[in-house]
Protein backbone atom coordinates (compact mmCIF):
# COMPACT_ATOMS: atom_id res chain seq x y z
CA UNK A 1 0.00 0.00 0.00
CA UNK A 2 1.25 3.38 -0.76
CA UNK A 3 2.37 5.88 2.25
CA UNK A 4 1.55 9.48 1.05
CA UNK A 5 2.24 12.67 3.31
CA UNK A 6 0.58 15.89 2.51
CA UNK A 7 2.60 19.05 3.08
CA UNK A 8 2.44 22.49 1.93
CA UNK A 9 5.50 24.13 0.09
CA UNK A 10 6.28 28.20 0.23
CA UNK A 11 4.91 29.50 -3.02
CA UNK A 12 3.13 25.84 -3.59
CA UNK A 13 -0.40 24.95 -2.86
CA UNK A 14 0.04 21.34 -1.96
CA UNK A 15 2.96 18.78 -2.22
CA UNK A 16 2.05 15.34 -2.00
CA UNK A 17 5.27 12.49 -1.03
CA UNK A 18 4.53 8.94 -3.01
CA UNK A 19 6.29 6.07 -1.60
CA UNK A 20 6.38 4.04 -4.74
CA UNK A 21 8.63 0.91 -5.53
CA UNK A 22 10.86 2.78 -7.44
CA UNK A 23 11.83 5.35 -4.42
CA UNK A 24 9.60 8.31 -3.45
CA UNK A 25 7.91 10.95 -5.74
CA UNK A 26 7.16 14.82 -5.53
CA UNK A 27 3.66 16.20 -6.93
CA UNK A 28 3.29 19.42 -6.66
CA UNK A 29 -0.18 21.42 -7.83
CA UNK A 30 0.86 24.98 -7.31
CA UNK A 31 -1.51 27.84 -6.94
CA UNK A 32 -3.13 29.76 -9.53
CA UNK A 33 -3.54 33.20 -9.51
CA UNK A 34 -5.74 35.87 -11.22
CA UNK A 35 -3.59 38.64 -11.84
CA UNK A 36 -3.69 40.58 -14.62
CA UNK A 37 -0.16 39.43 -16.37
CA UNK A 38 2.04 42.04 -18.61
CA UNK A 39 3.64 39.83 -20.93
CA UNK A 40 5.18 40.44 -24.11
CA UNK A 41 3.76 40.48 -27.28
CA UNK A 42 0.25 40.67 -25.75
CA UNK A 43 -2.05 43.20 -23.93
CA UNK A 44 -3.38 46.78 -24.78
CA UNK A 45 -0.98 48.67 -26.47
CA UNK A 46 0.33 51.92 -25.93
CA UNK A 47 -0.26 54.42 -29.59
CA UNK A 48 2.30 57.13 -30.68
CA UNK A 49 3.94 56.98 -26.91
CA UNK A 50 5.29 54.80 -23.73
CA UNK A 51 4.69 53.23 -20.79
CA UNK A 52 3.56 56.14 -18.37
CA UNK A 53 3.55 58.61 -21.26
CA UNK A 54 0.62 60.81 -20.75
CA UNK A 55 -3.28 59.85 -22.75
CA UNK A 56 -5.04 61.54 -25.61
CA UNK A 57 -7.58 63.96 -24.09
CA UNK A 58 -10.99 62.72 -24.79
CA UNK A 59 -12.04 61.00 -27.90
CA UNK A 60 -8.95 62.35 -30.05
CA UNK A 61 -5.72 60.83 -31.22
CA UNK A 62 -2.89 61.81 -33.27
CA UNK A 63 -1.88 59.86 -36.62
CA UNK A 64 1.66 61.54 -36.28
CA UNK A 65 4.52 59.36 -34.80
CA UNK A 66 7.39 60.42 -32.53
CA UNK A 67 9.60 62.58 -33.56
CA UNK A 68 11.84 63.40 -29.89
CA UNK A 69 11.54 62.38 -26.79
CA UNK A 70 8.37 62.66 -25.17
CA UNK A 71 7.91 64.84 -21.60
CA UNK A 72 6.89 62.37 -18.70
CA UNK A 73 3.73 63.59 -17.17
CA UNK A 74 4.01 64.43 -13.40
CA UNK A 75 1.73 61.44 -12.87
CA UNK A 76 1.81 57.99 -14.01
CA UNK A 77 -1.78 57.96 -16.28
CA UNK A 78 -4.44 55.07 -14.81
CA UNK A 79 -3.39 52.92 -18.11
CA UNK A 80 -2.74 49.13 -18.02
CA UNK A 81 1.24 48.86 -18.36
CA UNK A 82 2.25 47.36 -22.05
CA UNK A 83 4.63 45.39 -23.42
CA UNK A 84 4.32 46.66 -26.91
CA UNK A 85 4.66 50.25 -28.37
CA UNK A 86 2.83 50.60 -31.33
CA UNK A 87 4.04 53.64 -33.15
CA UNK A 88 3.52 54.85 -37.06
CA UNK A 89 4.71 57.35 -39.42
CA UNK A 90 3.86 59.48 -42.51
CA UNK A 91 6.56 59.22 -45.24
CA UNK A 92 6.81 62.74 -45.86
CA UNK A 93 7.88 62.67 -42.15
CA UNK A 94 10.43 59.89 -42.73
CA UNK A 95 11.51 61.15 -46.22
CA UNK A 96 11.57 64.46 -46.66
CA UNK A 97 14.08 65.30 -49.14
CA UNK A 98 14.51 62.09 -51.92
CA UNK A 99 16.94 59.51 -50.24
CA UNK A 100 17.42 61.80 -46.87
CA UNK A 101 15.24 58.95 -44.54
CA UNK A 102 15.18 59.88 -40.92
CA UNK A 103 15.91 56.92 -39.54
CA UNK A 104 16.96 58.57 -36.11
CA UNK A 105 13.16 58.78 -36.07
CA UNK A 106 12.61 55.30 -35.93
CA UNK A 107 15.75 54.47 -34.13
CA UNK A 108 15.12 56.32 -31.16
CA UNK A 109 11.68 54.80 -30.81
CA UNK A 110 13.55 51.54 -30.67
CA UNK A 111 15.02 53.02 -27.78
CA UNK A 112 12.06 54.32 -25.84
CA UNK A 113 10.49 51.22 -26.23
CA UNK A 114 13.49 49.39 -24.47
CA UNK A 115 13.57 52.20 -22.46
CA UNK A 116 9.69 51.78 -21.32
CA UNK A 117 9.89 48.20 -20.86
CA UNK A 118 8.62 47.58 -24.18
CA UNK A 119 8.93 46.47 -28.03
CA UNK A 120 8.06 48.52 -30.86
CA UNK A 121 5.07 47.50 -33.90
CA UNK A 122 5.57 50.11 -36.49
CA UNK A 123 3.96 51.18 -39.49
CA UNK A 124 5.27 53.12 -42.40
CA UNK A 125 2.10 55.08 -44.38
CA UNK A 126 2.21 56.69 -47.51
CA UNK A 127 -0.04 59.17 -46.76
CA UNK A 128 -3.57 60.23 -45.47
CA UNK A 129 -6.04 63.39 -45.73
CA UNK A 130 -4.46 65.74 -43.74
CA UNK A 131 -0.74 64.38 -44.29
CA UNK A 132 0.47 64.61 -48.27
CA UNK A 133 2.98 62.53 -49.81
CA UNK A 134 6.31 64.08 -50.10
CA UNK A 135 7.06 67.25 -52.33
CA UNK A 136 9.39 65.33 -53.72
CA UNK A 137 7.34 62.87 -54.84
CA UNK A 138 4.65 64.93 -56.08
CA UNK A 139 6.80 66.89 -58.26
CA UNK A 140 8.73 64.31 -59.88
CA UNK A 141 6.73 63.41 -62.56
CA UNK A 142 4.95 60.51 -61.19
CA UNK A 143 1.04 60.35 -62.01
CA UNK A 144 -1.85 61.74 -60.30
CA UNK A 145 -4.91 59.34 -60.04
CA UNK A 146 -7.10 62.57 -59.62
CA UNK A 147 -7.32 66.01 -60.61
CA UNK A 148 -7.98 69.39 -58.62
CA UNK A 149 -11.60 69.04 -60.10
CA UNK A 150 -12.21 65.76 -58.50
CA UNK A 151 -14.46 65.23 -55.51
CA UNK A 152 -11.20 64.55 -53.14
CA UNK A 153 -9.22 67.17 -55.78
CA UNK A 154 -7.75 68.85 -52.48
CA UNK A 155 -5.82 65.98 -51.70
CA UNK A 156 -2.96 64.59 -54.90
CA UNK A 157 -3.88 60.83 -55.08
CA UNK A 158 -0.92 58.75 -56.53
CA UNK A 159 -1.89 56.55 -59.34
CA UNK A 160 -0.39 53.08 -57.62
CA UNK A 161 0.13 51.72 -60.76
CA UNK A 162 2.88 54.08 -61.80
CA UNK A 163 6.20 52.36 -61.86
CA UNK A 164 7.05 55.49 -60.08
CA UNK A 165 5.05 54.33 -57.13
CA UNK A 166 6.45 51.38 -56.67
CA UNK A 167 10.12 52.11 -57.28
CA UNK A 168 10.13 54.56 -54.34
CA UNK A 169 8.30 53.34 -51.91
CA UNK A 170 9.67 49.97 -51.71
CA UNK A 171 13.01 52.03 -51.82
CA UNK A 172 11.80 53.37 -48.36
CA UNK A 173 10.61 49.69 -47.14
CA UNK A 174 13.37 47.71 -48.79
CA UNK A 175 15.71 49.89 -46.73
CA UNK A 176 13.92 49.52 -43.63
CA UNK A 177 13.97 45.40 -43.66
CA UNK A 178 18.05 45.96 -44.40
CA UNK A 179 18.22 48.34 -41.08
CA UNK A 180 15.40 46.70 -38.83
CA UNK A 181 14.83 43.13 -39.98
CA UNK A 182 14.87 41.27 -36.66
CA UNK A 183 16.05 43.70 -34.23
CA UNK A 184 15.63 42.74 -30.92
CA UNK A 185 13.39 45.48 -29.73
CA UNK A 186 11.02 45.40 -32.68
CA UNK A 187 7.88 43.64 -32.39
CA UNK A 188 6.43 43.48 -36.14
CA UNK A 189 5.54 45.83 -39.06
CA UNK A 190 2.36 46.62 -40.76
CA UNK A 191 2.19 45.85 -44.27
CA UNK A 192 1.41 48.98 -45.60
CA UNK A 193 0.50 49.40 -49.20
CA UNK A 194 -1.90 51.71 -51.03
CA UNK A 195 -4.35 54.15 -49.82
CA UNK A 196 -4.84 56.38 -46.84
CA UNK A 197 -2.86 55.23 -44.03
CA UNK A 198 -1.13 52.43 -46.52
CA UNK A 199 -3.94 50.59 -45.42
CA UNK A 200 -4.53 48.92 -49.02
CA UNK A 201 -7.92 50.77 -50.31
CA UNK A 202 -8.40 53.40 -52.42
CA UNK A 203 -11.02 55.51 -54.56
CA UNK A 204 -8.16 54.54 -57.17
CA UNK A 205 -7.33 50.85 -56.38
CA UNK A 206 -4.91 49.23 -58.53
CA UNK A 207 -4.91 45.53 -59.80
CA UNK A 208 -4.40 42.96 -57.30
CA UNK A 209 -0.80 42.06 -59.11
CA UNK A 210 0.24 45.80 -58.43
CA UNK A 211 -0.70 45.24 -54.17
CA UNK A 212 0.76 42.11 -54.60
CA UNK A 213 4.02 43.33 -55.95
CA UNK A 214 4.07 45.79 -52.63
CA UNK A 215 3.09 43.13 -50.06
CA UNK A 216 5.74 41.28 -51.72
CA UNK A 217 8.36 43.59 -51.05
CA UNK A 218 7.51 43.46 -47.03
CA UNK A 219 8.04 39.94 -47.77
CA UNK A 220 11.54 40.27 -48.72
CA UNK A 221 12.58 42.78 -46.87
CA UNK A 222 11.65 41.36 -43.40
CA UNK A 223 11.71 37.84 -43.04
CA UNK A 224 12.68 37.52 -39.62
CA UNK A 225 10.64 39.93 -37.43
CA UNK A 226 6.34 39.30 -37.61
CA UNK A 227 4.35 41.54 -40.42
CA UNK A 228 0.88 42.29 -39.75
CA UNK A 229 -1.63 41.97 -43.02
CA UNK A 230 -4.44 44.97 -42.55
CA UNK A 231 -7.89 43.80 -42.98
CA UNK A 232 -9.48 45.73 -45.63
CA UNK A 233 -8.79 44.31 -48.96
CA UNK A 234 -9.92 40.24 -49.04
CA UNK A 235 -7.21 39.34 -51.71
CA UNK A 236 -4.52 41.29 -49.90
CA UNK A 237 -5.73 39.92 -46.97
CA UNK A 238 -5.46 36.40 -47.82
CA UNK A 239 -2.24 36.41 -49.38
CA UNK A 240 -0.38 38.44 -46.97
CA UNK A 241 -1.81 36.07 -44.30
CA UNK A 242 -0.97 33.02 -46.43
CA UNK A 243 2.86 34.14 -46.68
CA UNK A 244 3.11 33.82 -42.58
CA UNK A 245 1.39 37.71 -41.93
CA UNK A 246 -0.27 37.97 -38.79
CA UNK A 247 -4.11 40.24 -39.28
CA UNK A 248 -5.43 43.65 -38.13
CA UNK A 249 -8.05 45.69 -38.72
CA UNK A 250 -8.60 49.25 -37.32
CA UNK A 251 -12.07 49.14 -36.31
CA UNK A 252 -12.86 47.00 -33.25
CA UNK A 253 -15.90 47.84 -31.81
CA UNK A 254 -18.02 49.35 -35.00
CA UNK A 255 -21.69 48.91 -34.14
CA UNK A 256 -22.47 52.29 -36.53
CA UNK A 257 -25.84 51.87 -38.11
CA UNK A 258 -26.98 50.86 -41.08
CA UNK A 259 -23.89 48.83 -41.53
CA UNK A 260 -22.05 47.51 -38.49
CA UNK A 261 -18.94 46.31 -39.13
CA UNK A 262 -18.98 44.28 -36.27
CA UNK A 263 -21.97 42.48 -37.25
CA UNK A 264 -21.23 41.49 -40.85
CA UNK A 265 -18.16 42.64 -42.84
CA UNK A 266 -15.43 41.24 -39.73
CA UNK A 267 -16.96 37.90 -39.55
CA UNK A 268 -18.03 37.53 -43.11
CA UNK A 269 -14.37 38.66 -44.21
CA UNK A 270 -12.75 35.96 -41.61
CA UNK A 271 -14.83 33.25 -42.72
CA UNK A 272 -14.85 34.18 -46.65
CA UNK A 273 -10.73 34.59 -46.35
CA UNK A 274 -10.33 31.32 -44.58
CA UNK A 275 -8.03 32.95 -42.10
CA UNK A 276 -9.76 31.62 -38.85
CA UNK A 277 -6.61 29.41 -38.16
CA UNK A 278 -4.08 31.95 -38.50
CA UNK A 279 -4.24 33.02 -35.27
CA UNK A 280 -2.18 29.59 -34.44
CA UNK A 281 1.18 30.82 -35.77
CA UNK A 282 0.94 34.31 -36.37
CA UNK A 283 -0.95 37.23 -34.34
CA UNK A 284 -3.96 39.24 -34.37
CA UNK A 285 -3.89 42.51 -33.39
CA UNK A 286 -7.00 44.69 -33.27
CA UNK A 287 -7.22 48.78 -33.13
CA UNK A 288 -10.18 50.54 -31.90
CA UNK A 289 -12.91 52.05 -33.86
CA UNK A 290 -12.40 55.45 -32.39
CA UNK A 291 -11.80 55.03 -28.05
CA UNK A 292 -13.54 53.45 -25.65
CA UNK A 293 -14.85 56.80 -24.62
CA UNK A 294 -16.46 57.13 -27.80
CA UNK A 295 -17.87 53.42 -27.64
CA UNK A 296 -19.08 54.35 -24.23
CA UNK A 297 -21.21 57.81 -25.19
CA UNK A 298 -22.32 55.74 -28.47
CA UNK A 299 -23.67 53.29 -26.34
CA UNK A 300 -22.07 50.35 -28.35
CA UNK A 301 -22.00 46.72 -26.39
CA UNK A 302 -18.86 46.63 -24.71
CA UNK A 303 -19.30 43.24 -24.06
CA UNK A 304 -20.19 42.34 -26.94
CA UNK A 305 -17.30 43.53 -28.83
CA UNK A 306 -14.71 42.61 -26.28
CA UNK A 307 -16.14 39.06 -26.40
CA UNK A 308 -15.99 38.87 -30.09
CA UNK A 309 -12.09 39.97 -29.94
CA UNK A 310 -11.48 37.29 -28.03
CA UNK A 311 -13.30 34.72 -30.48
CA UNK A 312 -11.28 36.01 -32.84
CA UNK A 313 -8.17 35.15 -30.89
CA UNK A 314 -7.04 38.76 -30.52
CA UNK A 315 -3.33 39.14 -28.97
CA UNK A 316 -2.90 42.59 -29.01
CA UNK A 317 -5.65 45.51 -28.90
CA UNK A 318 -4.53 49.60 -29.86
CA UNK A 319 -6.87 51.54 -27.80
CA UNK A 320 -5.04 54.26 -28.91
CA UNK A 321 -3.27 55.72 -25.59
CA UNK A 322 -6.87 56.50 -24.34
CA UNK A 323 -8.47 56.46 -21.45
CA UNK A 324 -11.06 53.14 -20.29
CA UNK A 325 -14.17 54.81 -19.27
CA UNK A 326 -14.60 54.06 -15.23
CA UNK A 327 -17.74 52.07 -15.84
CA UNK A 328 -16.09 49.50 -18.44
CA UNK A 329 -12.86 49.17 -16.25
CA UNK A 330 -13.44 45.59 -14.69
CA UNK A 331 -14.95 44.61 -18.13
CA UNK A 332 -11.57 45.45 -19.66
CA UNK A 333 -9.53 43.99 -16.59
CA UNK A 334 -11.36 40.72 -17.60
CA UNK A 335 -10.36 40.88 -21.09
CA UNK A 336 -6.93 41.69 -20.20
CA UNK A 337 -6.92 38.39 -18.58
CA UNK A 338 -7.67 36.43 -21.66
CA UNK A 339 -6.47 38.19 -24.45
CA UNK A 340 -3.31 36.40 -25.32
CA UNK A 341 -1.80 33.72 -24.00
CA UNK A 342 -2.07 32.79 -19.82
CA UNK A 343 0.21 29.84 -18.83
CA UNK A 344 -0.71 27.86 -15.69
CA UNK A 345 1.46 24.92 -14.47
CA UNK A 346 -0.99 22.84 -13.19
CA UNK A 347 0.55 19.98 -11.76
CA UNK A 348 4.72 18.87 -11.81
CA UNK A 349 5.97 16.15 -10.72
CA UNK A 350 9.54 14.39 -10.19
CA UNK A 351 11.46 12.08 -8.15
CA UNK A 352 12.79 13.18 -4.88
CA UNK A 353 16.44 11.75 -5.49
CA UNK A 354 18.69 11.75 -8.58
CA UNK A 355 22.13 11.26 -9.12
CA UNK A 356 24.42 13.78 -10.82
CA UNK A 357 24.74 12.83 -14.53
CA UNK A 358 20.96 10.62 -14.82
CA UNK A 359 17.99 12.00 -15.59
CA UNK A 360 15.88 13.64 -13.31
CA UNK A 361 11.94 12.39 -15.04
CA UNK A 362 10.06 15.36 -14.56
CA UNK A 363 6.54 15.53 -15.68
CA UNK A 364 4.34 18.88 -16.05
CA UNK A 365 0.93 19.40 -16.99
CA UNK A 366 0.20 23.29 -18.47
CA UNK A 367 -2.78 25.29 -19.33
CA UNK A 368 -2.76 28.19 -21.74
CA UNK A 369 -6.00 29.70 -20.17
CA UNK A 370 -5.71 32.50 -22.83
CA UNK A 371 -7.00 32.62 -26.59
CA UNK A 372 -3.78 32.55 -28.28
CA UNK A 373 -0.39 30.93 -28.40
CA UNK A 374 3.22 33.10 -27.66
CA UNK A 375 4.82 33.67 -31.20
CA UNK A 376 8.28 34.17 -30.31
CA UNK A 377 10.39 31.17 -29.33
CA UNK A 378 10.51 31.59 -25.31
CA UNK A 379 12.60 28.60 -23.77
CA UNK A 380 10.88 26.39 -21.19
CA UNK A 381 14.08 26.20 -18.35
CA UNK A 382 13.72 24.32 -15.06
CA UNK A 383 16.87 25.24 -12.53
CA UNK A 384 18.41 23.50 -9.37
CA UNK A 385 19.30 26.29 -7.07
CA UNK A 386 21.41 25.94 -3.57
CA UNK A 387 22.71 28.53 -1.80
CA UNK A 388 26.33 27.72 -3.68
CA UNK A 389 25.23 26.01 -6.24
CA UNK A 390 22.51 27.15 -9.34
CA UNK A 391 22.03 25.34 -13.00
CA UNK A 392 19.69 25.99 -15.29
CA UNK A 393 18.40 23.21 -17.47
CA UNK A 394 16.92 24.49 -20.85
CA UNK A 395 14.45 22.46 -22.79
CA UNK A 396 13.71 21.89 -25.82
CA UNK A 397 9.67 22.52 -26.10
CA UNK A 398 8.29 24.70 -28.57
CA UNK A 399 6.38 26.73 -26.34
CA UNK A 400 5.21 28.19 -29.80
CA UNK A 401 2.50 25.06 -30.26
CA UNK A 402 0.81 25.76 -26.93
CA UNK A 403 -2.13 26.69 -27.84
CA UNK A 404 -5.23 27.15 -25.40
CA UNK A 405 -6.04 24.53 -23.75
CA UNK A 406 -3.40 21.60 -22.28
CA UNK A 407 -0.40 20.42 -22.73
CA UNK A 408 2.08 18.18 -21.17
CA UNK A 409 5.76 17.75 -20.53
CA UNK A 410 7.88 15.24 -19.78
CA UNK A 411 10.55 14.42 -21.86
CA UNK A 412 14.41 13.32 -19.57
CA UNK A 413 15.64 16.63 -18.12
CA UNK A 414 19.16 15.44 -17.33
CA UNK A 415 20.83 16.92 -14.23
CA UNK A 416 24.93 18.07 -14.82
CA UNK A 417 27.40 15.25 -14.24
CA UNK A 418 29.28 17.69 -12.10
CA UNK A 419 26.30 18.98 -9.74
CA UNK A 420 27.83 18.33 -6.76
CA UNK A 421 25.84 16.39 -4.05
CA UNK A 422 23.04 18.34 -1.93
CA UNK A 423 19.55 19.56 -1.30
CA UNK A 424 18.30 21.67 -4.42
CA UNK A 425 15.64 23.72 -4.99
CA UNK A 426 13.32 22.86 -8.36
CA UNK A 427 12.37 25.95 -9.84
CA UNK A 428 10.36 26.89 -13.23
CA UNK A 429 10.54 29.67 -15.81
CA UNK A 430 10.33 30.90 -19.15
CA UNK A 431 13.29 32.27 -20.65
CA UNK A 432 13.18 35.05 -23.29
CA UNK A 433 15.46 33.67 -26.22
CA UNK A 434 17.52 36.24 -26.90
CA UNK A 435 18.46 37.28 -22.97
CA UNK A 436 17.93 33.74 -22.03
CA UNK A 437 16.77 35.14 -18.31
CA UNK A 438 12.70 34.71 -17.08
CA UNK A 439 10.42 36.63 -19.27
CA UNK A 440 7.06 35.53 -19.09
CA UNK A 441 5.27 35.81 -16.09
CA UNK A 442 2.76 32.51 -15.39
CA UNK A 443 -0.42 32.19 -13.78
CA UNK A 444 0.62 31.07 -10.46
CA UNK A 445 2.23 32.21 -7.49
CA UNK A 446 5.46 31.70 -5.86
CA UNK A 447 7.65 33.74 -8.42
CA UNK A 448 10.79 35.04 -6.57
CA UNK A 449 12.76 38.44 -7.98
CA UNK A 450 14.58 36.99 -10.18
CA UNK A 451 11.60 35.23 -12.39
CA UNK A 452 12.05 31.85 -12.00
CA UNK A 453 9.04 30.11 -10.21
CA UNK A 454 9.93 27.78 -6.94
CA UNK A 455 8.29 24.39 -7.12
CA UNK A 456 9.74 22.22 -4.06
CA UNK A 457 13.25 20.69 -3.69
CA UNK A 458 15.41 17.41 -4.54
CA UNK A 459 18.52 16.01 -3.32
CA UNK A 460 20.84 15.54 -5.81
CA UNK A 461 22.94 12.13 -5.40
CA UNK A 462 27.10 11.98 -6.51
CA UNK A 463 27.40 10.59 -9.51
CA UNK A 464 29.33 7.84 -10.90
Amino acid sequence: MHKIAIAVLNAVAISAYVDLAQGQTTVVRPVETQEILVNPGMGIQTFQRYNGDSLNAGVTWSEEGPVSRLTVPRDAPDFPRSTVAYCRWHWATLEPEQGKIHWEIIDLALAEARRHGQRLMIRLMPYDPEHPLPKWYRESGARRANSDSSKDGNIWQPDFSDPLYFKDWSALITEAGRRYDGHPDLDSVDISTVGYWGEGWSDYMPEFQTQKKLIDVYLKAFRKTQLMMNFDEPEALQYGTLHGAGWRFDCLGDLKKPQPEMLDQYPEEIAETGIQDVWRTAPVSLETCGVPESWYQNGWDVHYILSEALRWHVSTVNVKSSAIPKAWISEFEDFERRMGYRFVLRRAEWQNQVSAGEALHLKTWWVNEGVAPVYRPFVLAFRLSSSEHSVAIRTNVDLRKWVPGDSVFEDPVFVPGDLPAGDYEVSVAMLDPITLQPGIRLAINGRGTDGWYSLGTIHVSPGF
